[in-house]
């Protein structure tokens, strides 16, 4: 098998959005950044409003967050620092240089002890503006299949389709539990998925309020 075939079943490895893309010590994960550039380059490639490709580090056991110390994007010459999150989402730039210069990422966790992975998450977390409605439900559905379509490559896409699980809507994260007296939404405390059907891109009536949305992400049948 070739790189490029086994490129493309990677990406299928991280459409369950919770995967694992680099294994490290616990104590200091160094990765390269070009990884990070070329899935950056294709959501830049791309016409996405809300689509995002963004960059976690969590509990391999438990998958809640792993706390960062500090971090560092480092190359031949130069030194920078590494912007991150409370929630130890990495906030990394879309730089040519960078990848030019073969950069590398340096990133030191708060606990030495905890197993820690770095995941990948497909997701639409900038929301503002935006009605939560059937109708912008939709419109994020679209962008997010369109860019896990792109992630996977052509020769996946294409020729391989069937190696494609099935996104059969999107799943929800609120900031508190939710319920809707819909057959097509079913929710788990927090999180709610919605099954979204192609008669939903004209339906504009309001689900509730967007304030309250964390984030999209694509709802993954196996």
């Amino acid at each position: 098998m070739n790189k490029r075939i086994l490129n493309c079943v990677s990406v299928i490895s991280l459409l369950l959005l919770s995967t694992t893309v680099f294994n490290a010590n616990a104590r200091e994960f160094v990765m390269s950044y070009d990884g990070f550039y070329d899935r950056l380059k294709v959501v830049n490639k791309g016409d996405f409003q809300y689509a995002r490709v963004n960059f976690y580090i969590s509990d391999i056991a438990t998958n809640e967050a792993c706390a960062i110390k500090s971090g560092t994007i480092l190359t031949e010459k130069n030194e920078y620092p590494l912007n991150f999150t409370d929630k130890a989402q990495l906030l990394l730039p879309f730089d040519k240089q960078l990848d030019s210069d073969k950069a590398v990422i340096v990133v030191q966790p708060q606990n030495p002890e905890h197993d820690c992975q770095l995941k990948l998450q497909i997701e639409a977390n900038e929301l503002e503006g935006l009605a939560l409605s059937k109708q912008s439900l939709y419109a994020i559905n679209e962008e997010l299949d369109e860019l896990l379509t792109d992630l996977s490559g052509f020769f996946v896409s294409k020729l391989m389709w069937f190696l494609l699980p099935e996104q059969k809507g999107v799943a929800v994260t609120f900031k508190s539990p939710m319920q809707f007296d819909n057959k097509s939404i079913t929710c788990e405390k927090s999180v709610c998925y919605f099954a979204v059907e192609d008669n939903w891109e004209d339906d504009t009536a309001a689900l509730g309020d967007i304030s309250q949305v964390i984030k999209v992400t694509p709802w993954i049948v196996k």
